[in-house]
């Protein structure tokens, strides 16, 4: 019996992997590598000395879907798959909605076709907009601020109807806050497209000599330095949480929604100069415009996640650097071609 791990080879997805592996589970992974490698599933099995099933299939497809519950013995499905970026969704948002809301009905049409209703979904603190109040908490009103949170938002009220209409439905929303660093062997981590969308790539591609500066959107929030404060949380931290959502909805029914985040937030330059102590030396930067969708502050209260899911966000912000650090340096053009290390992978 396996789990299933749609966008199972990109950055939180190949972390998961790991993790499910590790503690023992089968996995199959359906990808089609939009915003993913197909170097990472090689990696995935050196790291944990294991082999899965891959399918390389869009979630727009649902005979191709079928096909997948068809050859395997499915008990549960994690989903990631979708198109993330905040500021691409704003200039494209008739494809994100398209791609991450009718990806998902077609998903969830083949589980319930196949009896499969287990499901923990890749949400996002998106959802919660723009909040008077932080820690944000799960009780919040929901009023995402841009098509990207929009499409999450969707999704979680569609799998509310969704499990009105059936209670045999059992599923774990999982809105997350900023994934950073990378597995502890440097060997796979967060590999984007182009100009990075995240702020911990866009540091390290700036510190490992890829890109020339680091562009800071906005310095004129109401925060302590004028840039926007975020929760960051280890990537493994999160794959963690993954894993301790699945355990509960293979033993309950029901929905619910959980915080993944640390509870602290960082700024920008707070965590510039976080990975300067790091790298030891100044990262390049300049503040320009905000990014239309953007809030000033969001950081979690994640005592729902730790009370009844009995998880922990372990990993403090030194290791989340080092951690994305050494990846960058060991992959300074992520998954495409392997360089040698750099001198500075001595300071790690």
């Amino acid at each position: 019996m396996s789990i299933l791990v749609t966008g199972g080879a990109g950055y939180i997805g190949s972390h998961t992997c790991i993790e499910l592996l590790n503690a023992g589970h089968e996995i199959v992974v359906l990808d089609n590598f939009l915003n993913s490698k197909p170097e990472s599933l090689k990696r995935i099995s050196e790291i944990t000395g294991k082999n899965f099933k891959f399918y390389d299939v869009d979630l727009l497809d649902y005979s191709a879907i079928e096909s997948v519950f068809l050859e395997n013995g499915i008990v549960a499905v994690i989903h990631f798959a979708g198109l993330k970026a905040v500021g691409e969704s704003v200039s494209m948002p008739l494809r994100y909605y398209n791609n991450n809301i009718v990806g998902t009905l077609n998903l969830c049409r083949v589980m319930e076709k196949y009896g499969v209703y287990n499901l923990v979904f890749s949400s996002s603190a998106t959802v919660y907009g723009f909040q008077e109040q932080v820690p944000l908490s799960e009780d919040l009103p929901l009023q995402a601020t841009n098509p990207y949170g929009r499409t999450k938002l969707m999704i979680e009220e569609i799998l509310q109807d969704l499990y009105a209409s059936n209670q045999n439905w059992s599923i774990a929303l999982l809105r997350y806050f900023n994934p950073v660093g990378a597995h502890c062997s440097g060997q796979i981590g967060e590999d984007p497209n182009g100009i990075p969308n995240n702020l911990v790539p866009y540091i390290t591609q700036v510190a490992v000599g890829t890109l020339p500066e680091l562009k800071v959107f906005g310095g004129d929030y109401q925060t302590h330095d004028g840039t926007g404060v975020r929760d960051y949380i280890h990537v493994v931290d999160l794959a963690e949480g993954h894993l301790k959502a699945l355990v509960n909805v293979m033993g309950n029914s029901g929905i619910k929604a959980y915080n993944l985040g640390t509870g602290i937030g960082y700024s920008v330059l707070d965590m510039i100069r976080a990975f300067e102590q790091v790298i030891g030396r100044p990262i390049p930067y300049r503040i320009v415009n905000r990014r239309p969708g953007d809030v000033s502050i969001s950081f979690a209260d994640a005592s729902k996640a730790n009370e009844e899911l009995n998880w922990n966000a372990n990993k403090g912000l030194d290791e989340m650097c080092r951690d994305s650090w050494r990846w960058q340096v060991n992959y300074p053009n992520g998954f495409e071609k392997e360089y040698e290390k750099i001198s500075a992978v001595n300071q790690l």
